[in-house]
């Protein structure tokens, strides 16, 4: 089987950033999956999962209330790997168009003072894993690495090359 766009991008070579995962035409609709990625892969400690669940609820929810996004946004949950989130949007910009976004979220969230959106029983399947704190933190972590990030680094994956072994196998060249 052929690896899912996902998996081909050279996970020794991501930093943090926001970048733009895959484009599908789904009909007469362009939706952009946006890697939204908060972790070093396989070099910083994953995010702990009821932090993860925590940044999933309040941003969804932030999102999903933002009068600008609230009808473009597809989906927004988390990476199994646990070192950030996808979002999926109706149309096709950039990831440096959704810099600002990305940094009003995460800035919404490293502020946040109250009740976890939706951790009730009745609205969640897991209403008791969530860390408020722990998600602030990364939050507030992630939004100061965005603003001093260099951003000719964090909207395009890095480039690997496709290399092909004697026997026609295909690998990436780190």
């Amino acid at each position: 089987m052929d690896l899912i766009p996902s998996f081909s991008v050279d996970h020794r070579k991501v930093i943090p950033g926001i970048y733009e995962s895959r484009v599908d035409i789904l009909g007469d609709e362009t939706v952009t999956t946006f890697d939204i990625r908060m972790k070093t892969p396989n070099k910083e400690p994953a995010i702990a999962p009821a932090a993860m669940h925590t940044i999933e609820h309040i941003i969804a929810t932030y999102l999903r209330n933002d009068p600008e996004w609230k009808d473009k946004l597809v989906y927004w949950g988390p990476m199994g790997c646990l070192t950030g989130f996808y979002m999926i949007v109706k149309g096709r910009p950039t990831a440096a168009e959704m810099y600002p976004v990305m940094l009003e979220s995460f800035r919404y969230l490293a502020e946040y003072v109250g009740e976890v959106p939706g951790a009730l029983p009745e609205n969640c399947g897991n209403y008791l894993m969530h860390d408020l704190p722990m998600a602030k933190w990364e939050a507030a972590r992630y939004v100061e690495y965005l603003t001093t990030a260099d951003k000719d680094l964090i909207f395009e994956y890095p480039k690997t090359e496709k290399l092909k072994l004697d026997d026609g196998q295909e690998f990436f060249d780190s």
